[in-house]
């Protein structure tokens, strides 16, 4: 990867580190370019189940790195510069992403973890979408995943006043999957990990999981007919048999159909 990102892969569960823990996790270039291959990786991996995201040392990330001064949003070419930050997104790969939030997510730092579909977050530390306050504005999918998560009339006050708040201030919010005491993120998330990868059929939680984040522009009868044409594609295929033989013979599922292998054509 890079030594801005570590990588690994343990049962079924692939944890990536953001690995400048002298600079807080500062964003760099380097960590972009690691996060999007390290995504990636995961998508197409059959063996990796479920992805935990966290940060070295006492940071989660502290947003942009600031050593160049007032340079850091110097203006960029059009050809070489995204809001994006990284591709693919969180919200874009088809396994669970996991924020392990164990301390401060500031900036770029918090809109990374805003794509993850569950955030751990740690009571002591603080979150904020701050880049109003340097001069920019919000990146990394912000204005799509905030919304989403606690409505726009509480996005609009954290993006647009740019406002830190505590963990207590993040979970009335509805920002939080979890509040914990830093020291227990990453055990918390990674038992959430082992827990999908052990006992969720790896195809059902994919497809749920793009469906899920395709909802917000969807009608309801737009979502009928894909989860229909969904439920055709996965009933009477060997987990839909598995999963029912394993809870009456109350033993640990073994999945068969596989994410990349048997991936269904998207219903429109």
């Amino acid at each position: 990867m890079s030594d801005d990102l570590l990588f690994d892969v343990e049962d079924g569960v692939a944890t990536i580190t953001l690995h400048r823990p002298e600079a807080r996790n500062a964003f760099s270039g380097a960590m972009g370019e690691a996060l999007g291959a390290a995504y990636r990786r995961c998508d197409e991996e059959d063996a990796i189940r479920a992805v935990v995201l966290t940060g070295a040392g006492d940071a989660f990330c502290v947003g942009a790195d600031m050593a160049a001064g007032g340079e850091t949003f110097a203006a960029q070419e059009p050809e070489g510069f995204s809001a994006a930050a990284f591709d693919p997104p969180a919200f874009a790969i088809r396994k669970p992403v996991i924020a392990a939030v164990n301390g401060h997510a500031i900036g770029l730092g918090f809109t990374m973890a805003l794509q993850c579909d569950l955030r751990i977050l740690a009571r002591e530390a603080k979150y904020g979408v701050v880049q109003v306050r340097r001069g920019v504005m919000p990146d990394a999918y912000a204005h799509y995943t905030l919304p989403r998560i606690v409505g726009i009339s509480r996005a609009a006050e954290l993006l647009l006043t740019g406002r830190k708040v505590d963990g207590d201030e993040a979970e009335r919010l509805g920002l939080a999957t979890r509040l914990v005491p830093a020291g227990a993120v990453l055990s918390t998330a990674l038992e959430i990990a082992r827990d999908i990868a052990r006992n969720a059929a790896p195809l059902s939680v994919a497809v749920t999981k793009r469906l899920l984040w395709e909802s917000g522009a969807l009608t309801p009868a737009e979502i009928e007919t894909r989860e229909t044409a969904l439920h055709h594609h996965l009933m009477g295929r060997a987990d839909a048999i598995e999963g029912v033989m394993a809870y009456l013979e109350r033993r640990a599922p073994e999945w068969k159909l596989s994410v990349t292998r048997d991936w269904p054509a998207w219903p429109e």
